[in-house]
């Protein structure tokens, strides 16, 4: 599978951005901290637990406030993941543009998603200390 779009304009001469600088051009980044990668990796993993237990209710992606711009950004789970995955591969982070015309209402923050999976896990993890405190006649052992 291929990560990155295609370039349409790949080899054309009238390549609309024939002029600008290449970024293979610019200075070499310095590469992710192994606790940035670390970081990076846990946001991956996370995402994927958020899409599991978000996708079904309706939720597209996320809502992200750029700093750069102050507006909202709304990435959808594979653009979200994709870009993820470039940042961990080239340590830089991919130009980004606002969506277009995004329903505000399909889209939670990191934080909303964080907290819906914590409650999910406290949730089961009440249910099965419930579980475990039940003898196998039915009765429940006193705590």
């Amino acid at each position: 599978m291929q990560e990155e779009p295609i370039d349409p304009f790949n080899g054309d001469p009238a390549d609309p951005s024939a002029g600008l600088d290449d970024p293979g051009e610019e200075a070499e980044l310095d590469p992710l901290s192994e606790v940035e990668r670390q970081d990076v990796l846990e946001d991956l993993a996370d995402l994927e637990i958020y899409q599991a237990l978000l996708g079904p209710v309706g939720v597209r992606g996320l809502v992200i406030e750029c700093e750069d711009c102050r507006e909202p950004h709304y990435f959808d789970w594979d653009l979200l993941r994709g870009n993820l995955r470039h940042l961990l591969n080239s340590g830089r982070p991919r130009v980004h543009e606002p969506a277009y015309d995004p329903d505000p209402d399909h889209y939670v923050t990191w934080e909303y998603a964080r907290g819906y999976a914590d409650g999910v896990h406290d949730t089961l993890t009440e249910t099965a200390d419930e579980d475990e405190g039940e003898r196998e006649d039915g009765s429940t052992a006193d705590r």
